[in-house]
């Protein structure tokens, strides 16, 4: 019986890189595709405009003062309760208001200050006595 011997072959080098121009010491630069990125959109927290009426009113233990009028949650023929923040001091405060309000004061939603009805503009906190 004959034996064979079968060379194998050992894997070829890696080629070398040939760079042109002077051989510096620094490694290749290489470029890279990097992924384009659309801007990111930052929602702005806004604050809502606040428009504030405040009345100092003494109207006596138990009763209430009520706002009516053409604004957001008013109207001419309901009135809103105002919060009571003092002794003597009533508030009401609409949020997200774009136009002027228009109003009167009430007492216990029957009673209306005397004289013509109040302006109020925008974003605006406004201090009153109203006269019953």
């Amino acid at each position: 019986m004959k034996k064979t011997k079968k060379k194998t072959k050992a894997p070829a080098p890696a080629a070398k890189v040939k760079t042109l121009g002077r051989k510096t010491s620094k490694p290749a630069k290489t470029t890279t595709v990097a992924a384009v990125r659309k801007p990111a959109v930052q929602v702005v927290a806004t604050e809502p405009v606040l428009t504030a009426i405040t009345a100092n009113i003494d109207i006596g233990f138990g009763n209430i003062l009520y706002i009516r009028g053409e604004g957001p949650g008013l109207s001419w023929d309901q009135g809103v309760a105002m919060i009571c923040i003092g002794a003597d001091c009533w508030q009401w405060v609409a949020r997200e208001v774009s136009r002027p309000i228009t109003f009167k004061l009430l007492v216990n939603d029957l009673t209306w200050n005397a004289g013509p009805d109040l302006t109020v503009a925008a974003g605006v906190t406004t201090t009153l006595t109203p006269e019953f």
